[in-house]
């Protein structure tokens, strides 16, 4: 009976941090500053390809892809550079919501009292971090996309047009 709480536990939790993920201000996440911006070492996210985060990135879940009221997480032609911005918010939201479903479902431990409960603790911890990875990987690249598009739109200075030769 312990281990149908753990596991209604661990989706109760799942299911209330999407909600909450959902209503959290998006001004409160700024990807410049700790602990969103990059590490340097991860060189700007480069350290993910040696995980070949490409390959597999992809083939995870996406509940944007069903759930349309969300903001979606693809880069598309008609964006421009505040659609970025909202989209590197985004990235910081869904690494602050895995971080805590990582930390919160260590209550299941305590529900079930048993072995199985730091098993399933474990397999859903490991399993909120590949989204995790990929929200670091992806914001150095649209943070580099987004400086691209305040230049061409005017709202920033190429700097590597002032080289004189």
């Amino acid at each position: 009976m312990k281990m149908i709480w753990g596991i209604t536990y661990i989706v109760l939790v799942a299911i209330l941090a999407h909600y909450i993920g959902e209503l959290l201000p998006r001004k409160w996440f700024d990807y410049e500053k700790f602990p969103y911006t990059s590490f340097g070492w991860e060189r700007d996210g480069d350290i993910y390809d040696k995980l070949r985060i490409k390959k597999w990135k992809s083939k995870l879940p996406d509940l944007s892809r069903v759930a349309k009221y969300m903001v979606p997480k693809k880069v598309t032609v008609s964006m421009n550079s505040g659609d970025v911005d909202l989209l590197l918010r985004e990235t910081c939201v869904a690494e602050f919501i895995h971080v805590a479903l990582c930390i919160v479902s260590a209550g299941v431990i305590w529900i079930t009292e048993e072995a199985y409960g730091v098993v399933l603790y474990l397999l859903f911890a490991l399993g909120n971090i590949p989204f995790i990875l990929v929200q670091r990987y992806n914001r150095p690249h649209l943070k580099k996309l987004r400086m691209k598009m305040l230049v061409r739109e005017g709202q920033l200075k190429d700097a590597s047009s002032d080289i004189v030769m």
